[in-house]
C-alpha cells in the first residue's frame, strides 16, 4: 500500500472516531444540563395589586387576557411540557422573567397612573403592530393568536381605560 492509501484511511477512522467521540459529549452535556434547571415558582398574588381589583375588567377582555397573555405578564404563569427540557426552559424562563418585568397585571394596583396609561397605550401599539403575544410564543401555543377583532377589543378597552384614568386624576 502506498503511504497516501494509509494516510487517506487513518484519517477516514480519525473522523469516524472524532464524529462518535463528539456525539456522546454533546449527549452527556445535553443530559448533564437537564439538571440545572431555572425558578419556575410563581410570585405570590396579592389580590389587591392586580388588574382585576383596580377596575372592572369585561369578560371578553378577560378572556383576551388569559389566552393570549396572562402566561408571561401575571404572576400565575401556567408552565407547558416542554419547560422541562433544557435548553428551552431557559429561553421561556427568560422570556416569562422580561414580560413581567416590562407588565405584570398581578402586580398592575402598584403602577403610578402615568405608568398605567403609557402600558395602556402600549399594549394596544404592540398588538396592532403584531408584536405581542410574540411570534416565538405563537409558534407553539396557535390559539393565542390575536385576531384582528380581537385587537380592536383591546384597543378599544386600552382607549376607555386611559380616559377613566385621566379622569380620575
Amino acid at each position: 500500500m502506498s503511504l497516501r492509501i494509509l494516510y487517506e484511511l487513518y484519517d477516514r477512522n480519525f473522523m469516524k472516531k472524532g464524529l462518535k467521540i463528539g456525539a456522546v459529549v454533546l449527549f452527556a452535556a445535553f443530559f448533564t444540563a437537564q439538571f440545572v434547571r431555572p425558578d419556575r415558582s410563581n410570585p405570590a398574588i396579592v389580590q389587591a395589586e392586580t388588574l382585576e381589583s383596580s377596575m372592572q375588567i369585561p369578560e371578553n377582555i378577560e378572556t383576551i387576557l388569559t389566552r393570549s397573555c396572562n402566561d408571561c405578564h401575571t404572576n400565575s404563569t401556567v408552565y407547558p411540557w416542554y419547560s422541562n427540557i433544557t435548553p428551552f426552559n431557559w429561553f421561556l424562563a427568560e422570556h416569562i422573567n422580561s414580560g413581567r418585568r416590562n407588565l405584570n397585571f398581578s402586580v398592575w394596583n402598584t403602577y403610578e397612573t402615568r405608568r398605567k396609561r403609557r402600558k395602556l397605550d402600549q399594549i394596544c401599539e404592540q398588538v396592532t403592530d403584531k408584536e405581542m403575544p410574540l411570534p416565538s410564543y405563537l409558534w407553539l401555543h396557535r390559539a393565542s393568536k390575536l385576531s384582528d377583532r380581537d385587537i380592536e377589543i383591546l384597543c378599544d378597552w386600552t382607549d376607555a381605560e386611559k380616559t377613566k384614568l385621566e379622569q380620575t386624576q
